[in-house]
């Protein structure tokens, strides 16, 4: 239930800032830009034991200014994008006797998978100048997706996608920026189906941007 309302919040802010946004900038993004993210799930904040996850994002992106306050700027990044996930249960014992067909399942789930998830998510960007091309950002981010193949800890189908990520920005030539940055990350279906333990998983991720005129 706390999942669901958190959710909720962050729907209608969603939807109230790009109402607003429509209003200011009629859909025209400021930037436009690709970005690549791998993360895995064997780090020293996760390292779960039961199973290996590992996932290739490329996403495509478009940002959309929508302010500043003081010293900070703020920024929605509209970004659909694919990943390609490696996973296999380790522990085949995660499989309950209880479970129906738990030998059968015990079997399919210990075999490596690789999965299609294909998403649309929204990013809410916090950016500050640190010197005069690089910029500090904090970025995070929602979406929704759907996932082709079902696994020991998440069902087939419908999932969320929930992202926080840190980097920096560096303005290297006229209207091109490179992005580095590290981001952490975890995907699930809030409970809509069964099983939903989810996913959670650290990496680092490089984008470029284009400013638009």
């Amino acid at each position: 239930m706390k999942k669901i309302f958190l959710f909720l919040i962050v729907f209608f802010f969603t939807v109230t800032t790009i109402k607003a946004q429509v209003k200011i900038d009629k859909l025209k993004p400021k930037k436009i830009g690709f970005l690549y993210n791998y993360a895995n799930e064997k780090n020293f904040i996760f390292d779960d034991k039961d199973y290996s996850y590992n996932t290739k994002t490329y996403k495509i992106q478009a940002f959309y200014y929508l302010g500043s306050w003081k010293s900070l700027d703020f920024e929605l990044i509209v970004q659909p994008q694919y990943q390609r996930i490696y996973h296999q249960l380790d522990n085949e014992q995660f499989v309950l006797p209880s479970e129906l067909n738990y030998l059968e399942k015990r079997t399919e789930f210990t075999s490596p998978k690789n999965i299609n998830l294909y998403g649309f998510e929204l990013g809410f960007v916090l950016k500050k100048k640190l010197l005069k091309n690089i910029k500090f950002l904090a970025t995070i981010g929602l979406g929704v997706a759907t996932i082709d193949t079902s696994t020991e800890r998440l069902a087939k189908g419908f999932t969320f996608l929930e992202n926080g990520s840190l980097g920096l920005c560096y303005q290297f030539y006229k209207q091109t920026t490179l992005y580095i940055g590290s981001n952490i990350g975890h995907v699930s279906n809030f409970d809509t189906k069964k099983p939903n333990n989810g996913y959670s998983f650290l990496g680092f991720e490089v984008g470029l941007q284009y400013i638009l005129n």
